[in-house]
């Protein structure tokens, strides 16, 4: 009899010692790691004891990884538009129309893909005027601001000039259009994730 006894006893003690370890794990759940990994505190043990301030939100992990300075390779003086071995149109030197553009305003939101690049593009004559702001929802892209003269007859080789080279998540400033012909940005996203730019555009151009 004392050997069953004994048996039934460890068995007991098992069951207790499981059950244990299960509300203590739930308690450590509900106290501690919802308040400091999820910002959930249902029972408000993560405000008493200070885990809730472990939590880090979706906005502030963004702002800190903004903040985190990258290096990123350096860009030449060679880069900035075409070769020399492509020569700058005639059509250039055209003399400017005596009308312009009716002034607009425009909100664009221009998605580049992951490790790819992508170009938005305007029209504008020679001496039109515009404003442009645009910004990243998150990472940073490689750009170029650059334009292509309007041509009668194309050429196989497209002559452009560069007016910005950089890498940025934010630009704000004010263009000039040196002679007709389309105008606009080149994106490359060099990141893992999709990256949305939206760009402000305000000035004589059309679309």
């Amino acid at each position: 009899m004392s050997e069953i006894n004994h048996k039934t006893v460890e068995k007991k003690q098992l069951i207790k010692a499981v059950l244990f370890a299960l509300f203590l794990s739930i308690l450590i759940l509900i106290s501690a790691v919802l308040p400091a990994e999820y910002g959930i505190d249902p029972t408000g043990t993560g405000k008493l004891f200070g885990f809730n301030k472990l939590h880090i939100s979706e906005d502030t992990k963004n702002l800190l990884e903004s903040r985190i300075q990258k290096t990123y390779p350096l860009i030449k003086m060679e880069k900035a538009g075409s070769g020399p071995e492509v020569k700058r149109p005639l059509e250039a030197d055209n003399p400017a129309t005596k009308k312009q553009f009716a002034e607009r305003e425009d909100t664009i939101e221009v998605i580049v893909p992951a490790g790819k690049g992508i170009e938005y593009k305007i029209y504008m004559l020679k001496y039109g005027k515009m404003k442009y702001e645009w910004s990243t929802d998150k990472g940073t892209v490689y750009l170029d601001f650059h334009g292509e003269v309007k041509q009668e007859k194309p050429a196989n080789d497209t002559y452009f000039e560069s007016y910005t080279l950089a890498y940025s998540n934010n630009m704000v400033g004010t263009f000039l259009a040196p002679y007709e012909g389309k105008h606009g940005w080149f994106f490359r996203n060099e990141g893992d994730k999709d990256i949305t730019v939206t760009l402000k555009l305000k000035g004589q151009y059309s679309i």
